[in-house]
């Protein structure tokens, strides 16, 4: 797909995320979500940070973190879900649905997973029953690579993971089937609950029932 085609997904994206999180109420902004440690407002600092943060800042953060990436996003995430108003954190999402931000190496459709695999954690922990759009979630795995998936050191060693949804398939194996976003956030290394994936190896992936 073009740049425009991908863009125009990371802006329905964004726009449907910015009305999910504007209907939450305050309970949920408070509720764990499936990346270890962080509540939904965390998620949402998170997924806003590259709006959010100044080039200064950023680089400062980085300095201040020794270079590790991800101890500088969780100190940031946390420091700017202390301060920011669920109002606030969803009008960082609206008001930023055609930000061209993209990550270091990862284009417009790693800017896409980004969203697309943040939104995930906050909806399956919640227990909502959103999909992402079929053609999203295509370019999203489309757009994975053994590199992408190592970076989040999940073992799939004898594992096939198999949607029932969608003509996708990773690894080799025993197989583990279930929705392709399901699939997808094995493959991101969060752990489901009970009854997301179907297999020999579910346990692994999944809370205890």
């Amino acid at each position: 797909m073009t740049d425009t085609e991908v863009r125009a997904a990371i802006e329905a994206e964004r726009g449907e995320l910015a009305d999910l999180l504007g209907g939450l109420d305050a309970e949920q902004w408070d509720e764990p979500t499936l990346c270890a440690g962080w509540r939904v407002r965390e998620v949402v600092a998170h997924i806003t940070m590259p709006f959010r943060l100044s080039t200064p800042r950023f680089a400062l953060e980085m300095l201040k973190a020794r270079g590790n990436f991800n101890k500088m996003a969780d100190k940031t995430a946390r420091a700017d879900a202390a301060v920011l108003t669920a109002e606030g954190l969803v009008a960082a999402v609206r008001d930023n649905v055609t930000h061209p931000w993209k990550p270091p190496g990862g284009g417009f459709a790693g800017a896409l997973s980004h969203d697309v695999i943040h939104g995930l954690d906050i909806t399956v922990a919640l227990g909502l029953d959103r999909v992402v759009p079929a053609d999203r979630m295509r370019l999203v795995l489309g757009a994975l690579s053994p590199r992408s998936v190592n970076f989040f050191g999940v073992d799939l060693d004898g594992i096939e993971l198999r949607a029932d949804d969608l003509d996708f398939t990773y690894g080799s194996g025993s197989v583990l089937a279930g929705s392709a976003q399901d699939l997808l956030l094995v493959l991101c290394g969060r752990t489901l609950p009970a009854g997301r994936v179907r297999g020999e190896a579910a346990a692994r992936f999944t809370d205890s029932e």
